[in-house]
């Protein structure tokens, strides 16, 4: 391990607003107890990159933060000294940041790379473990989920001794102890499931219905985040603009803010499949994942088939209360109070180990992935060894005025293309 004296220095790079929470938590969890860390947090500029009112409502906190390209980023470090650095990104973002950097540190000295995912894996199982490849340590959040990744590492023949399993990181607060007054029904909205206005108008009346026969119920609309603002996917049809028009009764309204304090005051909490049902499950607070729309893969829901939360609106408005099964609970991780002691003996080993640590090796090379990895290095402007395409940003090379202005002004525009234009053109195409 580093030196007593000098605090750990942990690096987290992140590309929304939620894998900017898990990043940020997940270095802190991975921290020797009570030790002295310096957080730096690079912010990948993209479509995602969050405004500043979603990283104040993600409740994570950094010594320094600031918005890089990947290329950028690369370069920084290069130069810049860590212990640890966590990927809290897409399975692209972290392949290309793995060749990027394996081209920049060489057989040198380097840090321990950590990543992982942000909540339930329920779609992409081999290719984003695979574009997650070449890292010290791949997290899994329950035993259910290392079990599978390392099938998935063995059965193509790569390495699966990274897989570590821990809990997600924002798996806190406090166990819930009874009824509210007034009694609160919480649903966890999600960007991009379900994905077309039926079924997005769907889940909304009902949600107003219930609201509507419960008068003596307060029920709250959770959303992620605020219109023109994007978070881990793309929200096409937001709830806000769905909302618009409809008589709701005045216990109806929509909230944001942080997940936690949203659950202190829950009774009840419903969805579709949001990563919001294990933190409740965490607290025993009641939650319902519905079947309104069917139990299917592309919902995410079949996740949670075993867990004794699968249940439907017209059960809800019936006055049902599901209760999870405790195995169910227990092996999916959800349960654990505190499991990152297996992750922090492994940073710890890798940074005493003899002769430092040798290079990075991902399993997708030029050579087992020539017409695949060059597509995903190039998205961030490297080329197939990993080293920056020509016209590449230098990181020192601060944008002026002018340049924010028109990065401002075309988020903006891919923002009102994906919200507005989109949709209109999708419609047409189904006339």
């Amino acid at each position: 391990m580093p030196a007593t004296t000098e605090p750990l220095r942990i690096a987290v790079l992140a590309d929304s607003d939620t894998r900017w929470k898990w990043g940020a938590l997940t270095a802190r969890r991975l921290a020797p107890t009570g030790a002295e860390i310096r957080l730096d947090g690079f912010l990948l500029r993209g479509r995602a990159t969050p405004t500043a009112r979603q990283l104040r409502e993600t409740g994570a906190r950094a010594d320094s933060l600031r918005e890089v390209t990947a290329v950028e980023f690369v370069r920084a470090m290069g130069e810049e000294r860590c212990d640890v650095l966590v990927l809290a990104l897409v399975g692209g973002g972290v392949q290309a940041m793995l060749h990027g950097l394996r081209q920049v540190w060489g057989s040198g000295p380097r840090p321990v790379v950590v990543t992982g995912y942000v909540g339930v894996v329920y779609e992409k199982l081999a290719d984003g473990l695979l574009l997650r490849h070449g890292a010290d340590l791949v997290l899994a959040n329950s035993a259910h989920d290392a079990e599978r990744f390392r099938d998935v590492y063995e059965g193509v023949g790569a390495d699966a001794s990274a897989v570590t399993e821990v809990a997600l990181p924002f798996l806190d607060g406090a166990p819930y102890t009874g009824p509210h007054e007034p009694f609160t029904v919480v649903f966890a909205a999600q960007p991009s499931v379900p994905d077309s206005r039926k079924d997005r108008a769907y889940l909304l009346d009902r949600l107003i219905g219930h609201a509507r026969r419960h008068p003596g119920r307060e029920v709250l609309l959770k959303l992620r985040s605020k219109p023109g603002e994007h978070t881990t996917h793309i929200e096409e049809l937001p709830y806000q603009k769905l909302v618009r028009g409809r008589d709701a009764p005045a216990n109806f309204r929509l909230v944001y803010g942080h997940m936690g304090e949203v659950l202190d005051r829950t009774d009840l909490l419903v969805t579709v499949s949001s990563t919001a049902a294990l933190e409740a499950l965490h607290r025993r607070i009641p939650t319902a994942v519905l079947t309104d729309l069917g139990v299917r893969e592309a919902l995410g829901n079949h996740h949670f088939i075993g867990s004794g939360c699968l249940t439907s609106w017209d059960r809800i408005d019936a006055g049902e209360l599901p209760e999870a099964d405790p195995a169910w609970v227990a092996r999916q991780g959800v349960a654990s109070e505190d499991s990152y002691d297996a992750a922090r003996e492994r940073i710890a080993a890798l940074l005493d180990r003899p002769g430092g640590l040798p290079p990075l090796d991902p399993y997708y090379t030029a050579e087992t992935a020539p017409g695949y990895l060059p597509g995903i290095l190039a998205r961030h402007h490297l080329g197939p060894d990993g080293v920056p395409l020509p016209g590449a940003p230098a990181a020192d090379q601060a944008p002026g005025p002018v340049r924010q202005i028109v990065r401002r002004a075309a988020r903006g525009a891919y923002r009102h293309g994906v919200q507005r234009v989109a949709p209109v053109i999708r419609r047409m195409g189904e006339l």
